[in-house]
């Protein structure tokens, strides 16, 4: 199911009934609502339908809905319109700051900083970080890959004042960047390695030692129903399992997904390992300290409370 912008702006009430599921009881929604994007965990819970399996006998339903990108389904969730998300490092920070207590975190994937890049032409001159200043580069807003390129300008003496900045979905980029438009892009996994001409790394996401997605939930969701939202992990961590030890059938789906041929998207797995993660606090760290960078520079109003938005669910 694809949301329109009327949907994303739009509060939904969930209809909500007193159940009972083992010796726990919690209030439950009749449909769990989850955003998912191209390319990650969640697509890959919603193929193998390990959480409807586990909701089989509680008449619960799930509800999926595809996003571009992590901050449209953010939004999505802030407006109540979604229950449950993955995204990379950035988007839940920006989602705080603008609409406080609005979501939760509940785990994370390990890093992946392969999965992110600041990519130029191969034939391009500009040869490193510093060389992007004056140039024209595109980045999704409150993205990941934002961050990515924030930190990489930072760690050279430079802002984004010192660039021309173009904030594009991924969409817009890439056409824009194919046709010279723009000098340089930051992006990220499946559109990096979508790229349909050579391009040449500036840095990625191991060199800030990012691109960590997490798991998300609304504020709401998670205060009435924290049995379920454990009941979700548990699917999710199921999953991982899964994907771990069957890389050939998760590329077949990434792959159907994506529209990506299966050899690229082969390569871009061959990196990832799937494996669920609490919040811990090296986690917590990395998103105080990109929140921190953000605020210092006036690109988000006010500095979220991260620790403060860790979900404590039962095991």
């Amino acid at each position: 199911m694809m949301l329109d912008r009327r949907s994303l702006m739009t509060f939904t009430l969930s209809a909500l009934a007193s159940m009972s599921m083992g010796k726990k009881a919690f209030a439950a929604p009749q449909t769990i609502r989850i955003g998912y994007q191209k390319y990650g965990t969640l697509i890959l819970l919603k193929e193998k339908g390990f959480l409807e399996t586990a909701l089989a006998n509680t008449g619960i339903a799930v509800e999926w809905s595809q996003f571009p990108a992590g901050p449209p389904l953010l939004q999505a969730m802030a407006a109540g319109a979604i229950d449950i998300g993955q995204t990379g490092d950035l988007p839940p920070v920006f989602a705080q700051a603008n609409i406080p207590d609005s979501i939760v975190y509940f785990g994370h994937e390990p890093k992946c900083g392969s999965s992110e890049a600041i990519i130029v032409h191969d034939d391009s001159p500009i040869r490193s970080i510093e060389d992007l200043k004056g140039k024209k580069v595109a980045v999704t807003r409150g993205s990941d890959a934002n961050w990515l390129l924030l930190s990489s300008l930072l760690q050279k003496g430079l802002s984004f004042h010192d660039i021309h900045l173009s904030y594009l979905l991924p969409a817009a980029a890439r056409p824009a960047f194919e046709a010279g438009t723009i000098d340089a892009w930051a992006i990220w996994d499946p559109y990096l390695s979508a790229v349909g001409q050579k391009v040449r790394p500036l840095a990625t996401g191991a060199d800030i030692k990012g691109a960590m997605a997490f798991y998300l939930a609304s504020l709401p969701f998670y205060k009435n129903n924290p049995n379920l939202l454990s009941i979700v992990r548990n699917a999710i961590i199921e999953c991982d399992n899964w994907a771990q030890t069957h890389k050939e059938d998760v590329t077949h789906i990434l792959a159907s997904s994506t529209g990506l041929s299966p050899d690229i998207v082969g390569n871009s797995v061959e990196k990832l390992t799937f494996r669920f993660n609490t919040m811990d606090d090296d986690a917590i760290a990395q998103q105080e300290a990109i929140a921190a960078a953000f605020y210092k520079e006036k690109l988000i109003t006010t500095q979220p409370d991260i620790r403060k938005s860790i979900a404590q669910l039962d095991r």
